[in-house]
């Protein structure tokens, strides 16, 4: 499989959606490599904690109606209004986080490690091997971007 960050942008097309298909959407140029963040915040908007890709703005087409819960100062969290489902993470910038689960496969992405391991429930173990930070690491969420 090529790595999607070897492929011309151009040609990068993938999509994904909600679990009743009310929304959809189109990615159309890198996304960067998934991070996995167990904060508080994503554990309980979630039920666990949230697995998530990002890409540029202006590279992210999307049909249907998508709701905006503002979590916090900083982000708010966008969803389907229909069934529920979790799609997008807006902190502000250039960018806009994907819940990696939403998008159809194949993505040719991976799994680059943990955030806010220091919120992580306490009835599981991250035994991945993974890089994991006890807070946010800009440097990890940034990769591939």
């Amino acid at each position: 499989m090529t790595d999607i960050f070897d492929a011309d942008p151009s040609s990068l097309s993938v999509t994904g959606g909600c679990l009743c298909a009310e929304v959809s959407f189109r990615v159309t140029g890198p996304l960067a490599p998934v991070v996995a963040c167990h904060c508080s915040q994503c554990r309980r908007a979630s039920g666990h904690f949230i697995a998530g890709s990002s890409v540029a703005r202006d590279a992210l087409e999307v049909e249907g109606e998508v709701r905006w819960y503002q979590s916090s100062e900083k982000a708010r969290r966008g969803f389907c209004p229909i069934c529920g489902s979790n799609l997008f993470w807006d902190g502000g910038g250039d960018r806009l986080s994907i819940f990696a689960g939403s998008l159809d496969a194949p993505t040719g992405l991976s799994m680059a490690g943990h955030i806010f391991c220091a919120d992580k429930g306490e009835y599981y173990e991250i035994a991945d091997g993974l890089p994991q930070s006890s807070g946010a690491d800009p440097d990890m969420e940034k990769r591939g971007s």
